[in-house]
């Protein structure tokens, strides 16, 4: 009896963070090293194209995240489903000054086939319309449309940023804290 008590009493005073694995997906350019470097130091780092992936440990709020940053060259694409499982969000950078239509077409590709996968049926998508700070880049409505997103199961949301300066990248990541199943 003594132990549930203080049992139930340690756990309404603990100081015990929730965990999270995270996977950011995008095209090879799109930012996804800067915005996870941003995140993590608070600064931009001089990044090389991901071959692979780049993981690291992200303080946000009371949640440890894990964010797995998947490189997105063509050949490493086929490889990100083996990142998924355990995973409770993802991360989609696009480059909002990226009009090419075949590159669109292949990040909603990559973005539906994720989203088919059984590991993150249900986990939250946060889209960050990545370099907003280039005249012409897409806005929230023509991303909306070039991804289907209507069609997307999965909860989503999308939000403008500019990862080198750091702008709307908190944002972001407080939807996507608040959306995930932590418990």
């Amino acid at each position: 009896m003594g132990k549930s008590i203080s049992k139930a009493i340690g756990g309404l005073f603990s100081s015990k963070q929730e965990e999270a694995r995270i996977v950011m997906i995008g095209l090879d350019s799109a930012g996804k090293t800067t915005v996870l470097y941003r995140l993590k130091l608070g600064e931009v780092v001089m990044t090389t194209p991901t071959i692979g992936f780049n993981v690291e440990s992200v303080q946000y709020k009371n949640v440890n995240l894990a964010v797995w940053d998947l490189g997105g060259q063509e050949m490493v694409r086929p490889l990100w489903k083996h990142y998924y499982k355990h995973c409770k969000g993802i991360i989609l950078v696009i480059d909002a000054s990226d009009r090419n239509e075949q590159r669109l077409n292949e990040i909603r590709d990559e973005l539906f086939r994720l989203a088919g996968e059984k590991d993150v049926k249900n986990a939250p998508v946060l889209i960050l319309n990545n370099k907003k700070d280039v005249k012409g880049s897409m806005s929230t409505s023509e991303v909306t449309e070039a991804l289907d997103l209507y069609e997307l199961q999965n909860e989503y949301y999308i939000q403008n940023t500019c990862a080198t300066m750091g702008t709307g990248l908190f944002d972001g990541m407080e939807w996507l804290v608040d959306s995930m199943n932590l418990k």
